[in-house]
């Protein structure tokens, strides 16, 4: 072999062997860079528990800039149904999945972020303050139709329910109604306008979530019990709702991440409270999907 032919094998065999640690280099990198690809995490129906995760979620991308989030509302049936057809990482709900007809629950994953109360409302100067479970459960069946026949001032009650996607309206059907049929009439499709329409409506009576109350209208107190945090967290006032996102089947890391993020120490313990929701660490009581409330086990 001449010498000039050795020089060309030794030179290939160099070359190939740059070529492969180059390579492998490359594969590495390729593997961290992977690693940060943007993740989008997409948030669809109720509208009770945007809010909440709105607010979370402009922390939670600031020290996460390489999440991507978006949030849809829609109501929480909407939710459910996009979660469990894979449309969506996660179904916001104030209603358990068994509850909503159509989905099969054991195949979504429930994780409760928060508690939200569930609060009737009535114009400022209708003058009505409390009024017993009995007479919201007949005036929302349509039973009552002035506010004369329960002590009020001789105005038409008009009843402003929710639509019927409405997480917040099933949970007020189930715990008020308690089967009976309600009054068909107006409905708005978030807690927001139901607010904006009985401050706007003499003798108007609707409810809200907690959250979403403010002095344009008047809470009303149930056989004299106040909707507070602390009647709330004990079960004594009796309209109260979790806030739920549901997964459909395995999590991935970044849903796993958020989910963690929103139960952390950081959410529960400061925002929740600050936004007008209930941490589920603070609950007393627990609700299970059929209605039935336990004391919270030690």
């Amino acid at each position: 072999m001449t010498k000039r032919r050795r020089v060309l094998i030794w030179g290939t065999a160099v070359l190939l062997v740059v070529v492969a640690l180059v390579g492998g280099i490359a594969v590495a990198q390729g593997g961290r860079l992977g690693a940060h690809t943007p993740e989008r995490l997409i948030l669809a129906g109720s509208t009770a528990m945007a809010p909440l995760v709105e607010e979370a979620t402009k922390n939670y991308t600031a020290d996460h800039p390489n999440v991507h989030v978006t949030i849809q509302k829609g109501g929480s049936a909407a939710g459910l149904t996009k979660v469990a057809n894979g449309q969506v990482s996660f179904g916001m709900s104030d209603i358990f999945a068994e509850e909503k007809d159509g989905v099969v629950p054991n195949t979504l994953v429930d994780h409760k972020i928060a508690v939200v109360g569930i609060v009737p409302i009535v114009n400022n100067r209708l003058g009505v303050r409390t009024i017993s479970t009995t007479a919201l459960r007949l005036i929302f069946a349509g039973n009552y139709t002035n506010w004369r026949q329960l002590g009020g001032p001789d105005l038409p009650i008009t009843i402003i329910n929710r639509t019927a996607g409405s997480g917040t309206r099933t949970s007020f059907d189930r715990q008020v109604l308690h089967g009976s049929e309600p009054k068909t009439g107006l409905e708005q499709e978030s807690s927001a306008k139901a607010r904006a329409m009985v401050a706007a409506t003499p003798g108007a009576i609707s409810y809200l979530a907690l959250s979403y109350l403010d002095s344009s209208v008047t809470p009303v107190y149930i056989d004299g019990i106040k909707p507070s945090k602390a009647n709330i967290v004990t079960g004594t006032w009796p309209l109260w709702a979790y806030e739920h996102l549901y997964v459909k089947g395995k999590p991935t890391v970044a849903e796993v991440q958020y989910i963690n993020y929103l139960q952390s120490d950081t959410v529960q313990k400061s925002l929740i409270s600050k936004m007008g929701y209930i941490s589920i660490k603070d609950m007393k009581v627990e609700r299970t999907a059929d209605g039935q409330l336990n004391d919270v086990r030690p």
